[in-house]
C-alpha cells in the first residue's frame, strides 16, 4: 500500500509478472524548435545522446538535460520543451517509454513524494545513464529471448532507477484527457466524433465535455493536439513521407496537416528533418 502507518512488502522481481510493452524511439531533430503543450500519457525516459534538451514546466520553472544525460518524463505532465541541436549537426537522443504496470510493480511499494511527478534528471557524469540503455536496446532487439525473461529483464532499468533514488508515481488514475487520447491514439485516421467518444465512454456529450472542461481543453483541440504530437513524434523517429503521416494522423491533405503543424509549433513538418533555408 501507498502512505499510511503499516509497513509495506519489499519489492521482489520474481513476484511480478506482466506483460506490457516497452518501446523506444531513436529521435532526431535538424533544427530548433519550441513544442508548447506537449502531453506524456506514459512514462518516458530520454537519453541525450547529442544536443540538449530544455523543458519548462509550470511547477519546476526550466530544467535543461545536455549529452549523455537522462531525463526522465512521469505521465500526466503537460510541457513546452525545447531540443537544440549541436552546430551542424542533428540533435539526437532515445525515448523509451513504460506502461503504468511496470512502473506499479517497480515503485508500488514506496511512497509518492512530490517530486516524483515532475521530471527528475540523472547527469551523465555521476550515473552513466548510457549504461542501462544499452541493456533496454539488448533486451527488444533479441528476438528469442523468451517472453518471461523479456519481461523480467525490462524489469531491471525501473530497478537501477530506484537505485539511484529516482520515485516515479504509481496507481496512476487515469485523467480525462488521458483516457481520450488513449481512445484516439488506436485510430489516428478515424472521424472522430464528440458525440462518439462520449458513447465509448458511456456518457451522453454534454458530460463529456464537462468532464473535458476539467483539462482546459475542449475535445476539438484533444483530438488535434493528439494528431499533431503523433505526427511530430514520426517526423522525430521514423524515414516516413510528410505526406503519409498527414494522412495516418487523419489530416485531411498534407496541406492542412503542414498548416497546422506550422501553426502550434511554429515549424515547418519537413524543417524538423533538414535545417531552414
Amino acid at each position: 500500500m501507498q502512505g499510511g502507518a503499516g509497513r509495506t512488502a519489499p519489492f521482489r522481481p520474481e513476484d511480478v509478472h506482466v506483460d506490457s510493452k516497452v518501446s523506444i524511439y531513436p529521435i532526431s531533430q535538424a533544427t530548433t524548435a519550441t513544442f508548447a503543450d506537449l502531453y506524456f500519457r506514459l512514462t518516458f525516459l530520454f537519453f541525450i545522446q547529442r544536443g540538449s534538451k530544455q523543458v519548462d514546466t509550470p511547477d519546476q520553472g526550466r530544467m535543461v538535460g545536455e549529452t549523455g544525460d537522462l531525463m526522465i518524463f512521469p505521465p500526466g505532465l503537460m510541457v513546452t520543451m525545447v531540443n537544440r541541436p549541436v552546430l551542424g549537426q542533428d540533435y539526437r537522443a532515445l525515448g523509451v517509454s513504460f506502461p503504468h504496470d511496470l512502473i506499479d510493480a517497480v515503485f508500488g511499494d514506496l511512497p509518492t513524494p512530490a517530486a516524483a511527478r515532475g521530471i527528475q534528471i540523472l547527469r551523465a557524469q555521476a550515473h552513466r545513464p548510457a549504461d542501462i540503455l544499452g541493456l533496454i536496446q539488448d533486451t527488444l532487439d533479441d528476438t528469442h529471448l523468451p517472453d518471461a525473461i523479456r519481461q523480467h529483464r525490462l524489469l531491471e532499468p525501473l530497478i537501477w532507477l530506484r537505485a539511484q533514488g529516482i520515485h516515479l508515481p504509481t496507481r496512476v488514475e487515469e485523467q480525462p484527457i488521458s483516457r481520450v487520447r488513449s481512445l484516439i491514439e488506436t485510430d489516428l485516421s478515424h472521424p472522430w466524433m464528440a458525440q462518439e467518444v462520449a458513447a465509448h465512454f458511456a456518457m451522453s456529450e454534454a458530460t463529456l465535455r464537462r468532464w473535458l472542461s476539467k483539462t482546459g481543453q475542449g475535445f476539438a483541440k484533444i483530438l488535434l493536439h493528439t494528431r499533431l504530437e503523433h505526427g511530430l513524434a514520426q517526423l522525430q523517429t521514423t524515414d516516413a513521407q510528410v505526406s503519409q503521416i498527414a494522412l495516418d494522423c487523419g489530416f485531411k491533405t498534407p496541406s492542412h496537416f503542414s498548416d497546422a503543424f506550422r501553426k502550434r509549433f511554429g515549424i515547418k513538418p519537413k524543417d524538423i528533418r533538414s535545417a531552414a533555408d
